[in-house]
């Protein structure tokens, strides 16, 4: 079988775009690849066993923080457990791995919201990485809830929420499209009274502008999905380095093939081959 894509390179996340139905491309070095075209396509990945950081670019066993090598893992801010832990941040303290990506990454306007992917959950993001973070966690709709001035502020938020709601995805229910209705709007109302003490705490230590309610509309998003899979099966590049099936949908950072799924974010930095057929 002749391929009609054969490319070479390192993998990277998948760009993505709020069109209706979300527009994905996949990465893999400098080759720039739209998938929506390819869904029904028969594909191969083939992982040829090197790791190379997203950083520093050097060649590693093992990928940390998906793509980073070591060393870099260990110095860099973006790796540091605040992220995955916003609440904690000591940018303020003046402990920051690096101020300056602090500056632009942690102190700036954060937005606190709702999603559905697999039932309701809170979440933070950059409010420069809206909608884009709604779509990485294959969310169908989303709602902002607050707009904060930092991300330890949002954390703290985030904190407060999860006494109420989930801060996780069902990421098995979220691929097989077993998603609720939701009512976003009623769901932020019901929220925002229930956490109104600790946010009035928060606006007296950091000031009343530090934490804006916003009224915003929800943004409901649909993914290219020719068949949800009954069951979920996921290919591992490191225990099995050559993937096969036909391309039936793209959802989250998650290829759905015929023969299971794939997480092309967990696999950042992996080196690869991809071959992309004529459908049958």
């Amino acid at each position: 079988m002749t391929a009609v894509i054969d490319v070479s390179g390192r993998l990277c996340k998948m760009p993505a775009s709020a069109a209706e139905p979300v527009d994905y491309t996949l990465k893999v070095g400098d080759t720039r690849i739209p998938l929506n075209d390819l869904i029904g396509h028969p594909l191969r990945l083939d992982y040829d066993g090197v790791i190379r950081c997203i950083h520093c670019d050097r060649t590693t066993k093992k990928s940390f923080n998906q793509g980073y090598c070591f060393p870099c893992f260990r110095k860099l801010a973006a790796c540091d457990s605040c992220i995955m832990s916003p609440e904690k941040c000591h940018y303020h303290l003046g402990t920051c791995r690096e101020p300056e990506w602090g500056e632009t990454h942690c102190m700036t306007e954060h937005v606190v919201y709702l999603a559905n992917s697999s039932g309701l959950k809170v979440g933070i993001t950059r409010a420069s990485q809206v909608p884009t973070r709604w779509i990485d966690q294959g969310a169908v709709e989303a709602i902002p809830m607050l707009r904060v001035a930092t991300r330890q502020l949002a954390g703290l938020v985030e904190v407060a929420c999860k006494q109420h709601v989930a801060d996780r995805t069902n990421w098995r229910a979220m691929l097989k499209g077993d998603v609720p209705e939701l009512d976003l709007p009623a769901e932020r109302s019901r929220l925002l009274g229930l956490i109104a003490g600790e946010l009035a705490d928060l606006r007296a230590e950091h000031g009343a502008d530090a934490l804006r309610e916003v009224r915003e509309e929800a943004l409901s998003l649909s993914y290219p999905v020719e068949v949800w899979p009954a069951k979920i099966k996921t290919h591992n590049l490191d225990k099995e380095p050559s993937v096969e099936g036909v391309l039936q949908g793209v959802k989250g950072q998650y290829l759905i093939l015929d023969t299971g799924v794939i997480n092309i974010r967990k696999f950042t930095a992996y080196q690869v081959r991809l071959q992309v057929f004529a459908r049958a």
